[in-house]
């Protein structure tokens, strides 16, 4: 089996490498390219030392798999090329995700509609895997009517210099009087944006449309109503999400329990006066989507609340990735 990594040295590209390592990943050979600039640059992984080669050079590497994560615009460009030529892409960026032609992917709910024929499959957003997750078992069972959605999402979600901005101003650096790279309009260290990649004319971000949108697609199901708000935070362990959800049958609290209790991948933290619900701080390098804080919305007929985390670098997407490729390989379609 051989596989490749384009975007290898990028936040979601190292958590694939380290997640690679750890598993029982049955590949033979990899391959590693990243952008211009690190072309050359040196990995490690399993005692054995890899070179970061140019995505022409990996283009010409007779691969099986090929794991995207270097953004939309490489994603559109070379994709169809490797595609093309037999290998099979799992894109993390947005670029196919709604492409009625190439699937959106998330194993646990959809996995069986992949074919040996699927040779570019989209990754969804981070915070649409995490909300999916727990929406799909409950719609199997009450049939979900409307969700409404709140993220507060990690500031890793924007990548390395987001992460870089938030260690500048918690080291005391000024937003606005000293010079240094910032990717937010404002200061994210002890703050709050209301601002999760760029705004629409609508009035919603570009984030909070691939929710509404990807959740539908996911689910199969084109009339379950989904509005959107997405906030960034200065968090770095994961995503958080307040869900409301209105059912078209009266669900039961106790049964809820049960169905996520016994879904695959999904972990209820929920005993309220114990102080145990979903957090950032222990979803953090774990690959499980994690829900609590779950009760009747009594403003509303069969309607809930309920609260999901999920380290947006694992589950959100270099988990989420490495999982469907093992389950292509299960299938023996590559």
């Amino acid at each position: 089996m051989k596989l490749g990594i384009v975007g290898a040295t990028g936040m979601v590209g190292r958590v694939m490498i380290d997640q690679l390592e750890n598993l029982n990943f049955p590949s033979d050979e990899l391959y590693l390219s990243a952008s211009e600039k690190s072309i050359g640059k040196e990995f490690f992984f399993r005692k054995k030392k890899y070179t970061i080669l140019s995505i022409n050079e990996l283009l010409s590497k007779s691969l099986h798999i090929v794991l995207f994560s270097a953004g939309s615009d490489v994603s559109k460009q070379w994709a169809p090329k490797f595609a093309e030529m037999g290998v099979t892409v799992i894109d993390n960026s947005s670029a196919w995700r709604m492409d009625p032609n190439k699937k959106l992917i998330v194993p646990e709910i959809n996995g069986f509609c992949l074919k040996k024929t699927d040779k570019i499959i989209a990754n969804p957003n981070c915070s649409t895997i995490q909300l999916v997750m727990i929406l799909y078992p409950l719609h199997l069972e009450y049939c979900i009517d409307r969700v409404v959605v709140s993220t507060y999402q990690s500031i890793t979600g924007t990548g390395q210099k987001a992460l870089n901005q938030f260690n500048k101003e918690k080291e005391g650096f000024s937003y606005y009087e000293d010079e240094y790279e910032k990717i937010y309009p404002y200061p994210i260290f002890q703050n709050v944006l209301p601002h999760c990649d760029s705004f629409l004319d609508n009035g919603y971000t570009i984030e909070e449309i691939k929710l509404m949108k990807e959740t539908k697609k996911i689910m199969n199901d084109k009339k379950i109503s989904i509005t959107a708000t997405s906030a960034r935070v200065p968090v770095i362990g994961g995503h958080s999400e307040s869900v409301n959800i209105t059912f078209k049958k009266e669900p039961d609290i106790n049964r809820i329990y049960e169905i996520l209790s016994k879904t695959k991948g999904v972990i209820v933290q929920d005993s309220p006066k114990e102080n145990i619900y979903p957090m950032p701080f222990f979803s953090h390098g774990k690959d499980e989507v994690f829900v609590g804080r779950i009760r009747k919305d009594y403003s509303c007929i069969n309607s809930l609340n309920l609260w999901i985390v999920a380290d947006n670098l694992r589950k959100g997407a270099a988990t989420n990735t490495i999982q469907i490729a093992e389950l292509l390989i299960e299938k023996k379609y590559v």
